[in-house]
């Protein structure tokens, strides 16, 4: 066992050495991007129907504690969150600085409720110096694995920590404690205090006012027969001695024109993402597909060679996507690499903007707003 986990550590070791990470400027602030070599993209269709299907295969459930060791899964410590034994384990993909996540003993399915807050303020008063986050809790905006309750947390600083509040935020029988919407392209409510017991309070407050909520004017529905529409994904960490709740609001309502989800990545731009959002790419660090390495390299090569997009089979898809901007700038083989990078980050921005439930712009907050007067005032 130990030369097993040995090998599997190298392994990842030496993949992770090899993948691509920079960052882009933004409206909303630096952002940050990745292309991760050491897992397979992962369809959206696919995601939303596993959780239908009854188990099967071996094992079952990779994230069960008895389970541990298979596939390529890294050793588990006992932790006790909330009188609840849960485990934690690093992550096998490293998407960043000491990425860990936080498994039920219990198989019982992801869940968003009052009790994730508390146990997400229980996590960071044993452990500050991480952040610990959830996945939704429904297809199309939560994880990949939807069957068994866990969290991610580590340590690292990422862009939607560092955005700040747009709109300042009061609400009323929750002294002590401060918030409001944060400036960003998805729908982020951020509350902080103290009080542990009232900041989970009123983050549930929140969460049921979201999931009952409907706007048709804003496109926003609770439900449609019967399926329930509206999450959250809960992130907190500590500022101090004060700690931190980001909420983002969330919707996996599917149409026509969408079918993979209205406030999913929008067709035109699955050439470079068209996997679910899910909690590290709603904080800013985009998790990109192994294949755009080769991608964007030969998409540079049609550049420099003045080349054909469509001509070949890995550069085809991108074609209206390069050609958008093929002459706005001077390539040189020394730039060609560094212009894409930033392009793929503008991509990833409107990638956010299209998970977002209320835009940015002055009808979204306007929008947005009717939302909080429900559960607060504006100062």
């Amino acid at each position: 066992m130990e030369q097993m986990s040995l090998h599997i550590r190298r392994r990842v070791d030496c993949t992770v050495a090899r993948e691509m990470r920079w960052q882009v400027a933004s409206e909303f602030g630096a952002i940050d991007l990745s292309i991760n070599l050491s897992r397979s993209e992962k369809d959206p269709k696919a995601i939303a129907a596993a959780k239908k299907l009854p188990q099967s295969g071996y094992p079952r459930c990779a994230l069960c504690h008895e389970n541990e060791g298979c596939r390529g899964t890294l050793r588990r410590s006992p932790f006790t969150l909330e009188g609840e034994t849960w485990y934690l384990q690093y992550s096998p993909y490293v998407y960043y600085n000491e990425h860990c996540i936080l498994l039920s003993a219990a198989h019982t399915p992801m869940k968003i409720s009052k009790e994730t807050f508390l146990r997400q303020l229980a996590f960071v008063t044993e452990l500050p110096h991480y952040f610990i986050g959830s996945n939704a809790d429904l297809p199309i905006v939560g994880d990949s694995i939807l069957s068994h309750d866990h969290m991610q947390g580590g340590r690292y600083v990422f862009p939607m920590e560092r955005a700040q509040i747009e709109i300042p935020l009061s609400f009323d029988g929750y002294p002590g404690i401060t918030g409001g919407i944060v400036r960003w392209p998805m729908s982020v409510l951020r509350i902080r205090g103290r009080d542990r017991d009232a900041l989970a309070a009123l983050a549930a407050r929140i969460l049921s006012a979201w999931r009952g909520y409907t706007d048709e004017s804003a496109v926003i529905y609770a439900e449609t027969d019967g399926e329930p529409h509206n999450t959250v994904t809960p992130i907190c960490r500590r500022r101090g001695e004060d700690y931190e709740l980001d909420l983002v609001l969330r919707n996996n309502l599917v149409t026509e024109e969408h079918p993979l989800g209205l406030y999913h990545p929008h067709a035109e731009l699955h050439h470079i993402k068209k996997e679910n959002i899910g909690l590290i790419e709603a904080m800013g660090l985009a998790v990109l597909p192994a294949r755009l390495k080769g991608e964007l390299e030969a998409v540079a090569e049609c550049i420099l060679k003045d080349l054909e997009l469509t001509a070949m089979p890995e550069t085809e898809k991108h074609a209206a996507w390069a050609e958008s901007f093929r002459g706005k700038y001077s390539f040189t083989p020394a730039n060609v690499m560094e212009i894409l990078k930033g392009e793929v980050g503008n991509v990833f921005v409107r990638v956010l903007s299209d998970a977002g439930v209320f835009k940015t712009d002055a009808a979204g907050r306007t929008a947005f707003l009717r939302f909080t007067d429900r559960i607060a005032q504006r100062i």
